[in-house]
């Protein structure tokens, strides 16, 4: 078997597709939750799917800045394992479990009293409420989602990718079961509406977390880790590594989402209507954004690798590679958004609804400005992936926030609603944002590799 610095291209090759598609795969199987909540609840009715869609983007940004910690056990338990430190292994999950747990126990008030600050943010005073609704059931389950993206954290460092697909393909059909039944009336079942997909997603969350609990404390290449073992002794020392490592990366994460959840907010001032097709066309948009972020997880899990390993030669080639496996799935869905707009939007709408083709109308506009920002997204998501291998997250956090919040988000504000071009000028935004993100984000990772290469022999990790 070739060693890390012999390695071949279509050795790396290889070695990103095989961990890489598996994720990508569990990535996406995640996203199809949201995608089928929207999807069901614009079969239901516009405004219970505008509801959904705003109650799903607030958990989804809470829970993806909580997701900073099960990001940061990724590298640190990459490296532990080619280091042979199963201890070391262990005990970070361990406190990266402990720290996802704390930080869903803090937001959780966010979320059960939700329609003060919501209206506050402008929204129409019925949304507020049926999203408040939405997320007194959906908040429960930022618990198990937290807990469970430590664990594929923990397995995918170890390279069990395909038992973190199978997990998150389980809490899928389980969602999507549970919102027929629920939100239908179907089988039997209540008809519930809006709060029967809260709860179908709580019940697809703790779906996914025993499954995934299963494997990591019985399969027998893990039982010898003992993961589950004394969970509850602390370890201050790991507690404070996944810490350190970990906040920036939420922060990062929070900049981006937080983006993203702001230009919902403006399409919400802009109607209801607005607001549905933004749904949809983001909704789209981050299918094919989850394949991108599988890749650069397998980027963070092959860097980590390297790294530990002091392969300088790997660590290139593996990012190079990497990058170019996500710029070739971008071509892919930039022809699908601009080919065939009318047949994706028509997926998550009734027919029937008079409100159906105005809405599928504005949408068409939306996803050729998502077109615009599927490579900028993509070479952004990457480079933060490469990024946090080589455990640099804290300049990437400023970066990150500078382009999003002092660039990208007033764009949007400004063309859309103060110089009213509308939705069109919101997602304008969007790209201004994520464009500078992938210039500043890159050029900072060719920086750092070229700094480790001068002095890779005497290199230190840190975190930026």
């Amino acid at each position: 078997m070739a060693t890390p610095h012999t390695l071949s291209w279509r050795g790396h090759l290889r070695a990103v597709l095989v961990l890489g598609l598996p994720l990508a795969g569990s990535h996406l199987a995640q996203i199809a939750i949201g995608v089928t909540d929207t999807a069901m609840l614009g079969w239901y009715g516009v405004e219970p799917l505008a509801a959904g869609f705003l109650g799903a983007s607030v958990f989804m940004l809470l829970m993806l800045v909580g997701s900073g910690f099960a990001w940061a056990v990724i590298p640190l338990v990459a490296s532990a394992a080619v280091e042979g430190d199963e201890t070391r292994l262990r005990r970070v999950t361990r406190m990266g479990m402990w720290l996802s747990a704390i930080y869903a126990a803090l937001v959780l008030p966010l979320m059960l009293w939700s329609e003060v600050w919501l209206l506050e943010l402008g929204q129409v005073p019925s949304v507020a409420a049926d999203t408040q609704a939405y997320l007194r059931i959906a908040g429960w389950g930022m618990f198990p989602a937290l807990l469970a993206m430590v664990l594929k954290s923990h397995l995918s460092a170890l390279e069990h990718t395909r038992v973190v697909l199978w997990a998150t393909l389980l809490s899928a059909l389980v969602n999507a079961a549970a919102n027929w039944a629920l939100i239908f009336g179907n089988w039997g079942a209540p008809e519930l509406g809006l709060q029967g997909a809260a709860i179908a997603s709580v019940l697809s969350q703790l779906g996914a977390l025993g499954a995934l609990a299963a494997w990591a404390g019985l399969a027998p290449r893990l039982r010898p880790h003992a993961l589950f073992v004394r969970l509850w002794r602390p370890d201050w020392a790991g507690f404070g590594q996944v810490f350190r490592l970990g906040w920036p990366i939420g922060l990062t994460t929070l900049a981006e989402a937080g983006l993203f959840f702001v230009s919902a907010s403006m399409m919400g001032l802009l109607g209801t209507d607005m607001l549905a097709a933004h749904g949809i066309a983001l909704e789209l948009a981050a299918v094919s954004f989850m394949v991108h972020v599988g890749l650069s997880q397998t980027a963070t899990v092959r860097a980590g690798q390297a790294l530990g390993r002091n392969d300088m030669v790997g660590l290139r080639r593996g990012a190079i590679v990497a990058a170019g496996c996500s710029a070739a799935f971008g071509l892919l869905t930039v022809s699908a958004f601009l080919l065939l707009p009318e047949t994706l939007i028509g997926l998550f709408l009734d027919a029937d609804d008079p409100m159906a083709p105005h809405i599928v109308t504005i949408g068409v506009t939306l996803l050729a400005f998502a077109a615009l920002f599927q490579f900028a997204d993509a070479a952004q998501v990457m480079a933060l992936g490469l990024l946090r291998g080589i455990q640099d997250t804290r300049v990437p956090m400023v970066l990150a926030a500078l382009s999003y919040w002092a660039v990208g988000a007033p764009a949007g504000y400004f063309l859309g609603i103060e110089a009213g071009f509308g939705g069109p000028g919101v997602w304008s935004g969007l790209v201004i944002g994520l464009a500078l993100a992938a210039a500043s984000l890159t050029v900072r990772f060719v920086y750092r590799l070229r700094a480790i290469g001068a002095s890779h022999s005497t290199y230190a990790p840190s975190v930026g």
